[in-house]
């Protein structure tokens, strides 16, 4: 059976959890890693035994045999490493978003299909068992018709302040607001139509962090299901999971609700603190990888071997690019917009 050769560009905490799936895989191997600081990337190579590292990605993907990149930058900085990936002929997959501007999303499709190789986004949460069994639930026509949705998807403020050296360059809208709108896409089978968004900012910013706090928008599909959608990253740090997740899907025969961040399956207590430790997310068990965040990137292995179509494609990661790009334009016009998509 074939074994799919990984190279993975980026080594943060992403990176190196890439490269632990990767090894733990029977049929996958991480062959080569590559990250602007190579120190980084020689500490999740000696770890995870990878045998060969890199500070240039160009370079690395004319050395290197390898099938597939996994690129896992900030969410800024995917398109120039994924188009030269696809013309080095290298299947391709992108940690969400696909892209943050619709010039990059439509650079990267262009390259992929020009090149004939495939590509996957990583829009985990539709491997998340609490969601896939509403999704179940609808594609059954357990809820009859669907109706509407509430998602509510934030962070706590240490994930802007200390996990990530780069969120005044981002927004929350790509580091969660992407599975929210690719959720509400996956449950509806139907692409946003209008957008309209109210944000507020000034939490962040007084602590240093110069990006917007808050979103909160609804959403018109061109099925004519409506979604209110909610996305900050200013919850209490004392928020005992750092995720604050709720969800709402409304049918004209039956409702699902989810509170995927307030489980009862297990809390610690000590002196000082409550905690509700990740079991579903990423954890590990016996020192290999689990959790339906990492399940996505084994499903990409799993289907370059088999031929399978991916589970997320390309142009409905675009799409929920298109989407994210009129929730920021609302905001700042305190207008509706109606979303264009080319030829999407």
């Amino acid at each position: 059976m074939k074994t799919i050769k990984m190279a993975i560009v980026g080594a943060g905490i992403w990176g190196a959890n890439h490269a632990r799936i990767y090894k733990a895989h029977p049929f996958a191997d991480a062959v080569a890693i590559c990250d602007m600081d190579r120190e980084k990337a020689e500490r999740v190579a000696r770890e995870e035994r990878i045998p060969a590292v890199y500070d240039d990605y160009e370079r690395m993907f004319r050395e290197v045999d390898c099938d597939a990149v996994a690129i896992v930058t900030p969410d800024f900085a995917h398109a120039d490493i994924a188009v030269a990936a696809a013309e080095a002929g290298k299947h391709i997959l992108i940690e969400k978003p696909l892209a943050t501007t619709r010039e990059d999303a439509f650079r990267i499709l262009e390259a992929v299909e020009k090149n004939g190789v495939r590509g996957m986004v990583d829009l985990h949460n539709r491997w998340n068992p609490p969601f896939h069994a509403a999704y179940q639930a609808v594609k059954n026509g357990e809820l009859g018709s669907v109706y509407s949705a509430y998602y509510r998807l934030n962070d706590c403020k240490w994930v802007a302040t200390d996990m990530l050296p780069w969120a005044a360059k981002s927004s929350i809208l790509w580091f969660l607001g992407s599975h929210s709108i690719d959720t509400l896409m996956w449950m509806f089978s139907s692409r946003p139509r209008r957008i309209y968004c109210v944000s507020r900012e000034g939490v962040l910013k007084g602590l240093g962090v110069d990006t917007v706090d808050e979103y909160l928008s609804t959403i018109e599909f061109e099925n004519g299901a409506v979604a209110q959608m909610e996305n900050g990253w200013i919850t209490p740090n004392a928020n005992p999971c750092v995720n604050d997740i709720k969800f709402t899907l409304l049918g004209d025969r039956g409702m699902i609700a989810i509170d995927a961040s307030n489980h009862n399956m297990i809390q610690k207590y000590t002196d000082t603190q409550v905690v509700v430790p990740d079991v579903i997310v990423q954890n590990r068990i016996f020192g290999q990888p689990k959790g339906f965040a990492f399940e996505s990137i084994r499903a990409f292995v799993d289907c370059l071997r088999s031929g399978e179509e991916f589970p997320v494609t390309l142009r409905e990661s675009a799409v929920g690019v298109l989407a994210l790009l009129a929730v920021m334009e609302s905001a700042k016009t305190r207008m509706p917009v109606e979303i264009d998509y080319g030829n999407l």
